[in-house]
């Protein structure tokens, strides 16, 4: 056992600091295909705050890089150590100190599963509305690291519309506290949406506050199914157009329905080229009002729609949809599942893109995701042996990115840009914007410690940077 490792043991105790061969191995990727492996050199679970601090000031005296870890749930290869290091783990981190109705606000430490949040907080007849397709194996500290989205982003927003206050532990072993419950804070620079996003690269998020919302009182869902992708991205653009703004409204083209229904069995429509599943909600009249007008925009664009009877029904309809990943994931594997996001408005131009760059390189994409919001998840099916096909695939990528882009879209809407993406990055900032992000980068992190390799290309790395 090295030095670090034995200065780590003293100050967490052994049962906190994992060498074995398996756990480095289980600790050595994330959910995101087709990336390099590479094992920590020790993974270690902190409990509190003060533990995350000694591990940092170890990781600074031994120059060890460290990577904050979630659930590890991520799909950008946000938390490979890929250069060796320290893993650490918030999963002992799982607390969740207040729930305040008063002030509509929750205090949690990272390390809490979403669902665990909402379940604690649904007797005060509240909710926390980011809702990751995880959100039964995601943490809250990852998501806010990520600033994940989900399946609510259209009318609630994403992860950084709900943080109000974070705790966070620096690359020098300090520990602040940014912003807090006050509904109401300019003071000083936003130093919680900085943070919120950096995917571990500015600190480690130690305790977070966060905004709840009361649970709305009416909910109306319902699935739309069409013979033409275009009718269907017209749907969502007039929906909007007529001011209304559906909790959720999901789309699935035509090869995610089938793999869908292949693994869950729950009735889709398989000769359909494209189903949405939308949902309003809010006060009963609202949703009474609201629903007529989703009724009328669906049959205008030749969808045939079915409305969720009850509390079953609907939750088979979101079962479905949560089933998306899982389906295509048994179909080839590999699944590398992109996260492109344009403009509602552009919604129909990339979906009909991205079945255009599926035939141009020979190639099964399945598209799902967030289409309310603009938000796509094209998914290749692939197989990373195949040596013929993944040229293919690896250049259908970059014109997917390229496309969005075009469009007036981003990189990424919820997954983040981790290793996956970095070197996509000044395709989208410029040289300008990413020496600013660089800047910030090198102001609170001048060793590069905290999760290098991530969100820069590694030129930003090499420039003085020991990892890189």
């Amino acid at each position: 056992m090295d030095a670090a490792t034995l200065e780590l043991v003293k100050v967490l105790g052994q049962e906190n600091v994992h060498t074995s061969y398996e756990t480095l191995l289980c600790y050595s990727y994330d959910a995101t295909p087709d990336l390099p492996v590479r094992l920590p050199e020790v993974v270690v679970t902190p409990g509190s705050t003060s533990q995350v601090i000694d591990v940092v000031k170890i990781a600074r005296r031994y120059k060890m890089p460290v990577y904050p870890r979630g659930a590890g749930t991520n799909l950008s290869g946000g938390c490979v150590p890929v250069h060796g290091g320290i893993v650490l783990s918030t999963i002992k981190m799982n607390k969740i100190p207040e729930i305040d109705p008063d002030n509509l606000v929750a205090t949690v430490q990272p390390g809490v599963i979403i669902q665990d949040l909402n379940n604690a907080a649904q007797p005060h007849g509240l909710m926390y509305p980011p809702d990751p397709g995880t959100v039964n194996t995601a943490t809250m500290g990852g998501s806010v690291a990520e600033c994940s989205g989900g399946l609510r982003g259209l009318k609630y927003g994403v992860t950084k519309h709900y943080v109000m206050g974070l705790e966070v532990v620096l690359a020098d072993g300090r520990a602040v506290f940014f912003g807090g419950k006050t509904v109401k804070n300019v003071t000083g620079y936003d130093m919680v949406r900085l943070f919120t996003g950096s995917e571990g690269t500015l600190g480690i998020i130690t305790q977070i506050i966060v905004r709840l919302i009361p649970i709305p009182e009416a909910r109306s869902s319902m699935l739309a199914v069409y013979a033409d992708l275009r009718d269907a991205g017209n749907t969502i653009r007039d929906i909007i157009r007529h001011k209304v703004i559906p909790a959720t409204m999901e789309i699935m083209d035509q090869t995610t329905i089938r793999a869908v229904e292949g693994y869950a069995r729950v009735g889709l429509p398989t000769a359909a080229r494209a189903v949405l599943l939308i949902e309003v909600d809010g006060m009963p009249e609202v949703v009474q009002r609201e629903e007529q007008i989703v009724l009328q925009v669906i049959k205008q664009n030749n969808g045939q729609v079915t409305l969720a009877q009850n509390t079953q029904e609907r939750d088979k309809l979101w079962a479905a949809r949560r089933a998306a990943l899982p389906a295509l994931a048994q179909l080839k594997p590999t699944t590398i599942l992109e996260d492109a996001t344009v403009p509602r408005s552009k919604i129909t131009d990339m979906l009909l893109a991205v079945e255009e760059i599926a035939r141009k390189y020979n190639l099964t994409i399945g598209t799902f995701g967030h289409a309310g919001d603009g938000n796509l998840h094209p998914t290749i099916l692939t197989d990373s042996r195949n040596q013929e096909e993944m040229p293919r695939v690896h250049k259908a990528v970059e014109e997917i990115f390229q496309k969005a882009l075009a469009l007036g879209g981003t990189l990424s809407g919820e997954h983040g840009i981790g290793l996956a993406k970095a070197r996509f990055m000044i395709n989208e900032l410029g040289p300008n914007g990413l020496d600013v992000m660089a800047s910030i980068k090198k102001a609170l992190d001048p060793d590069g410690l905290l999760n290098p390799g991530k969100i820069f290309p590694p030129s930003i790395y090499n420039e003085g940077y020991k990892y890189g």
